[in-house]
């Protein structure tokens, strides 16, 4: 478990340095149709990850994030649109991740009841 809390800070401090980045970019920047493109992939991939089940808060501030930068990119604010685009899509792969990672204790759970009760059953109890 720690290790997956290492690689989830290691994340976010990532992601963290790369907002950083494109909020230094120069002032006359394209319109960020790519950061747009990868927010809404990546709220796509968190519900795939059954996000709303097990990072339903996460989720759901991607998706607000995700509307604000489509609103600002409508309203021809392209640095609101570009910083809440990256925060979207930083939200939503955190909440993939927890998402994944909730996904495989529950899994992992099973799998040890499984074996506690084959090893009852073969009278190996620990």
């Amino acid at each position: 478990m720690p290790a997956s809390i290492a690689q989830f800070r290691s994340l976010l401090q990532a992601l963290a340095l790369g907002f950083v980045l494109v909020l230094t970019a120069c002032a006359s920047t394209p319109p960020p149709t790519a950061e747009l493109s990868a927010a809404q992939q990546a709220v796509a991939r968190a519900v795939d990850a059954d996000a709303d089940q097990y990072a339903r808060a996460e989720l759901e501030q991607a998706q607000v994030l995700l509307s604000q930068a489509q609103s600002a990119m409508s309203s021809g604010n392209q640095r609101d649109a570009r910083t809440a685009a990256v925060a979207a899509a930083a939200s939503a792969d955190l909440a993939r991740a927890r998402s994944r990672e909730a996904a495989a204790n529950t899994e992992l759970a099973q799998r040890r009841e499984q074996i506690s009760r084959l090893r009852e059953q073969l009278g190996m109890e620990q």
